[in-house]
């Protein structure tokens, strides 16, 4: 599942993906009707990749949340965000169930919901464990930057230790 451009903007209903950057803003499209908006620096814009919700333990981000209903739900839909807040709380906790009573509020649960049922409305959800496509060269990648580091590093503390001779 990949949310990194799907945001929840403060004041309007459901969920849009993020389209195009401006110097003024971005232009998101609706998941909901499908109509684009542009949506200025001002307003309160969250993107689902950085929300996470409290558990007894730490944070769970939402991707985890969102798969492991997809995993419950075999990606079909989860039950309905307009159900009674008990129904909401039970079904909530068999997903998650060390979150954090005190600090998630059926309101959020219900919002989790919702954005599940609308992803899974457009067909973005998954019930796999996310993939890096290439991880083993970004792996290389990183090992090769990490030992060139090390060399300038090395070369950086002779050329300090090395005392400069007059001529």
């Amino acid at each position: 599942m990949n949310v990194e451009k799907i945001l929840a903007i403060s004041g309007k209903p459901g969920l849009y993906e993020l389209k195009l950057q401006t110097r003024s803003g971005f232009v998101a499209e609706s998941l909901l009707d499908g109509k684009k908006i542009t949506v200025g620096m001002r307003s309160n814009v969250s993107l689902l990749s950085e929300i996470s919700m409290y558990t007894h333990s730490e944070e769970k981000p939402l991707a985890e949340i969102m798969r492991a209903i997809a995993v419950k739900e075999n990606e079909g839909p989860a039950i309905s965000h307009k159900e009674d807040n008990a129904a909401l709380i039970t079904y909530f906790a068999g997903i998650v169930p060390d979150y954090d009573e005190d600090r998630v509020y059926p309101s959020d649960i219900k919002k989790v919901i919702n954005w599940y049922n609308i992803l899974q409305a457009k067909g973005l959800v998954s019930k796999e464990e996310p993939k890096v496509a290439n991880a083993e060269a970004i792996k290389e990648e990183v090992v090769e930057e990490v030992k060139k580091e090390a060399k300038k590093e090395t070369k950086k503390d002779t050329k300090e230790k090395t005392p400069k001779t007059k001529k």
